[in-house]
């Protein structure tokens, strides 16, 4: 990216084709994933086969060979026009595909990634717990313990994404609890292995079409070659993993911000009310110019964050500048999108209130961007942190 951080020509040949190919073939899946919370296997699955699953993978193991900036951009274009979608496409992509590309082993990568990359195996993450959220560390009381050549795993994850529908989970476990965070590992656990359930799939208020739900591991046995880095040291990669997540969810704020302020543009000239267009009302411009500026300033600075861990290296992260800028990332764009969606709501008016709207559908899936990938408060208890060390 340039200074001004305005995209390159391959960079915006990138977004338009993810925002054409997300106009074309999943916003007509979206009202129906709304109104019914169903899951488009196929066409998920289809992504692989169209070149949008693997984006971070090299060309060699059937990836596209682009860098993390790159997905970022494709998940803006997609969650213009189905962000339930983008939700399980960046929960696939980045929390599992990308996290094993990172941290596993060669191994580890030639048996997964390419089927990750292609469509035929769908990643998830499995970290929080129904009494482990934003202490996801501290509290996670899912155990792993060594039995010969196998961990046997019992424990639950709660709002697990694409949970419901996964092939594979890059599991977060205790192998030796008494050293609490740095007594975690990470484990690649099959879906199909005995021991493991969908307990429940969630309902949920907004992202909907979207599956999440908790996982059940009942004396599930797993490989001891299905670790991912060393044993005990599963916070490397969750860590490192966060800052990627958290700059790379911020792309589905900035994609349903523009949406919204495309639709309401588009309200405002069509509505007519006192005998003129509601464009021409000065208050609902004031709504519209606060929006338009909302959105371009969420936009650069997810380019700019993406840009600064663009090139993180396996296993940092957590700490340190890239780790604020990742927090500042998803805090901006959340807190943003919630303004915009406002202005929106109210430059829609009563249309706005239908459940069945675009617009609504939009609305309902701001708190969710305010809770996931750390909440608002603890986002800004690690921009402090970091401003405040010496």
């Amino acid at each position: 990216m340039s200074a001004g951080f305005t995209l390159s020509e391959d960079q915006q040949i990138i977004l338009d084709a993810a925002d054409r190919y997300g106009r074309e073939r999943l916003a007509p899946l979206a009202r129906r994933m709304d109104d019914e919370e169903w899951w488009p296997d196929e066409a998920f699955r289809a992504l692989g086969r169209e070149g949008y699953l693997g984006i971070t993978v090299p060309t060699e193991l059937g990836g596209a060979g682009l860098d993390l900036f790159s997905s970022g951009l494709v998940l803006q274009g997609f969650s213009r026009w189905n962000y339930a979608l983008g939700l399980s496409w960046v929960a696939h992509e980045n929390l599992c595909l990308n996290n094993i590309l990172r941290n596993g082993n060669r191994e580890q990568i030639e048996r997964y990634i390419p089927g990750l990359s292609n469509g035929t195996l769908i990643g998830c993450l499995g970290l929080t717990e129904p009494g482990a959220g934003s202490d996801a560390l501290g509290s996670m009381a899912t155990t792993a313990i060594r039995d010969g050549d196998h961990y046997v795993v019992n424990g639950r994850k709660l709002f697990i994404t694409n949970g419901p529908v996964a092939d594979l989970c890059l599991l977060y476990v205790k192998t030796d609890p008494a050293r609490g965070s740095q007594g975690i590992t990470a484990l690649i656990v099959e879906m199909d292995s005995p021991g493991v359930t969908v307990a429940q799939k969630l309902t949920k208020m907004g992202f909907r079409g979207s599956q999440t739900g908790e996982l059940a591991f009942d004396d599930c046995r797993v490989p001891v070659g299905n670790v991912v880095g060393r044993e005990n040291e599963g916070v490397k990669c969750v860590m490192s993993g966060l800052d990627l997540e958290r700059a790379t969810i911020a792309p589905i704020c900035v994609g349903m911000a523009e949406r919204a302020l495309e639709l309401s543009v588009e309200h405002a000239k069509q509505r007519v009310q006192f005998g003129e267009p509601i464009a021409n009302f000065q208050m609902i411009q004031s709504r519209l110019a606060e929006m338009s500026a909302l959105v371009d300033t969420m936009r650069v600075y997810n380019y700019y964050a993406l840009s600064a861990l663009n090139d993180l290296p396996p296993g940092e992260g957590g700490r340190g500048e890239v780790h604020r800028i990742s927090a500042t990332s998803v805090m901006v764009a959340a807190d943003s999108l919630n303004r915009v969606l406002d202005h929106a709501a109210q430059i829609h008016g009563g249309v706005a209130y239908v459940w069945e709207t675009e617009i609504n559908r939009l609305y309902r899936g701001i708190k969710m961007l305010e809770i996931g990938a750390g909440t608002t408060e603890i986002r800004k208890l690690i921009i402090a942190k970091e401003l405040l060390s010496d």
